[in-house]
């Protein structure tokens, strides 16, 4: 059997190391989110512990809010059952659980419910689920007979865990929050992606937002309004899970930068054909960004061609070897301190709106 270790020994060193390495991006920046003279229990009432999935993000969680990664480990075993131990006390704690749900989805979303049990079973004050990245949020609805709404269902099932609250990014469709019968916290990642575009707006010259699908519409309007640039739309047809269709432009893109945020580039289906279109009718380049780096079957074929200059996603899902086809294109933002902006505010009881004050809100 296998066993995956979760938390250093050295505390807030570690957490210091990772986030000086890797990825880059963060909150605009300027004073923190968190209110002046506001402490934090390091050895108290707030603990963070890690998934496999997401130990690197929730290292970066940690250097900023100055505070060690609780220590666990999940083990599985050789018929792919697992299990999960956490190795320090947290009777009467505030407890954090970050673990994105992406592939292995089916395997991720298992280790959490298990370590939301183990947790609660360990007598934790409350548990806090943070799920960068929750997988099954494109199941929201009955679009045709017979079919289920799992996204329902697996926030069912977190529940029933035993969760207390949820804090997610860019969920796929802000409805998901209601899915959810308890305290569910919603951020939006656009406060990153906006300091990094502003970084080399001057690169960008003449910039147009277009939006990939008119669901994303207000988020793309928000950005163009930040960054000073125009807004086009573009309507598709989807045809299959990994087959898209494009078509009418609604607006000018002819000689600008255009720049396409979505909050997820999955088999990249919808960026490319978009990114087509938008070249026929004249424009100079293409940048591609989203939250959520899925990208999944054909994604990394479709993204290595020429239509794309760049692809700009965030660490929600952890990216490792496979993106080295598109390496020389893609740009990896980090969400670690803006997440525990919003760890450290709902551990203190403070508003977590204030996050929102710089963002171009999220997809409908």
């Amino acid at each position: 059997m296998t066993a995956t270790i979760s938390g250093s020994s050295s505390g807030s060193t570690s957490g210091a190391a990772a986030a000086n390495a890797g990825t880059t991006g963060n909150l605009p920046s300027g004073q923190s989110a968190l209110q002046p003279g506001t402490k934090l229990t390091l050895n108290g009432d707030l603990r963070i512990f890690a998934g496999r999935s997401a130990r690197h993000l929730a290292e970066r969680v940690c250097s900023h809010l100055k505070i060690g990664l609780g220590h666990s480990s999940t083990i599985e075993f050789p018929d792919g059952e697992i299990i999960v131990k956490v190795e320090e006390d947290v009777r009467g704690r505030d407890v954090f659980v970050i673990l994105s749900t992406c592939q292995p989805v089916n395997d991720n979303i298992m280790e959490l419910l298990t370590f939301i049990d183990c947790l609660k079973r360990a007598s934790a004050h409350r548990v806090t689920v943070v799920m960068p990245y929750f997988g099954y949020a494109r199941q929201d609805r009955k679009d045709e007979g017979r079919v289920p709404i799992t996204a329902k269902l697996v926030a069912n099932i977190i529940t029933a865990a035993g969760a207390d609250r949820v804090l997610a990014i860019d969920l796929h469709a802000a409805q998901i929050q209601g899915f959810f019968d308890l305290p569910v916290d919603h951020l939006s990642a656009t406060p990153v992606f906006v300091e990094y575009f502003q970084s080399i707006r001057k690169e960008l010259s003449d910039l147009c937002l277009v939006s990939p699908d008119v669901g994303n519409v207000k988020v793309a309007e928000g950005m163009a309004n930040m960054l000073g640039g125009e807004l086009a739309i573009i309507n598709k047809r989807r045809l299959s899970g990994s087959t898209v269709t494009t078509g009418n432009l609604i607006g000018n893109v002819e000689g600008k930068t255009v720049l396409m945020f979505d909050d997820m580039i999955s088999t990249a289906g919808t960026v490319v054909e978009a990114a087509k279109l938008v070249m026929e009718r004249g424009a100079k380049q293409v940048i591609a960004a989203a939250t959520h780096g899925v990208l999944v079957g054909p994604a990394l074929e479709r993204l290595a061609k020429d239509s794309i200059t760049k692809v700009v996603v965030t660490n929600t899902i952890p990216l490792g070897d496979r993106v080295a086809p598109i390496k020389h294109k893609l740009v990896e933002l980090c969400v670690g301190k803006l997440l525990g902006e919003a760890i450290g505010r709902i551990h203190n009881n403070q508003s977590v709106s204030a996050l929102f004050n710089k963002g171009a809100g999220t997809k409908r």
